[in-house]
């Protein structure tokens, strides 16, 4: 269950998560998108109103925070929307400013691949556990179990691969595949969740099928689906 409203039990921790999501991202990426990032993360701290999912401030204001004019406070508040990380709730009018809500999920899908940098067990706790709703901490980076071999099928042999090749990576992603089936050379795999499943059938599979090809070479297509 991606924790995507961070309200209720552990809100403050997920607030924190959210944060460090974008601190991490940015500090992999150029100088533009470090800036971008920097400004939310500011506006975030400074004006967000957590319990009614809210951001309500206007423009001037906004630009005395950034120590910028307004005309790059429109520009910056119109690439945030473009890409999802804000949502406009209700536009401005005489006398009322624009409201915003935080696009939590599209947030976190889009700086994804810096939490590996924070460490596995960071992934899976921002993400969560669909099986009973709780959180289950993973082990630290280097102290990931190996994956059960005895089943003995190109997913089982596939799966030491990738343990092998990116311990962190496996424990965040690959660990929580099961095999659902398998029709000539294409694998089935089913994921946990709709997130993790359209995360990695977006940006792992043909990591998968190199593990998959590594031990069988018959299987030329790897699908990723959301278990039943």
């Amino acid at each position: 269950m991606l924790l995507t409203k961070p309200v209720g039990r552990g809100a403050a921790a997920r607030k924190y998560d959210i944060l460090t999501a974008l601190g991490a991202h940015a500090l992999g990426q150029g100088r533009g998108e470090q800036v971008l990032a920097l400004r939310l993360v500011t506006l975030i701290t400074a004006r967000y109103n957590w319990g009614r999912d809210e951001l309500a401030v206007g423009q001037r204001e906004i630009a005395r925070l950034w120590s910028v004019d307004e005309r790059t406070v429109k520009r910056e508040m119109a690439k945030l929307r473009g890409r999802g990380w804000l949502e406009l709730s209700r536009a401005a009018a005489r006398g009322r400013v624009a409201e915003y809500r935080l696009g939590i999920e599209r947030v976190l899908a889009d700086t994804r691949p810096g939490w590996e940098k924070v460490g596995p067990d960071f992934a899976h706790r921002v993400e969560g556990d669909d099986s009973d709703g709780k959180v289950v901490p993973l082990p630290l980076r280097g102290e990931v179990a190996p994956p059960d071999l005895s089943a003995g099928t190109e997913w089982a042999l596939a799966q030491a691969v990738l343990h092998a090749e990116a311990p962190g990576l496996y424990a965040s992603w690959m660990r929580a595949l099961t095999r659902a089936g398998r029709a000539g050379g294409r694998l089935t795999l089913a994921a946990p969740s709709r997130f993790h499943a359209a995360y990695v059938q977006t940006h792992l599979t043909a990591r998968l099928l190199d593990a998959c090809r590594a031990v069988d070479d018959a299987v030329d297509e790897v699908v990723v689906i959301t278990a039943s």
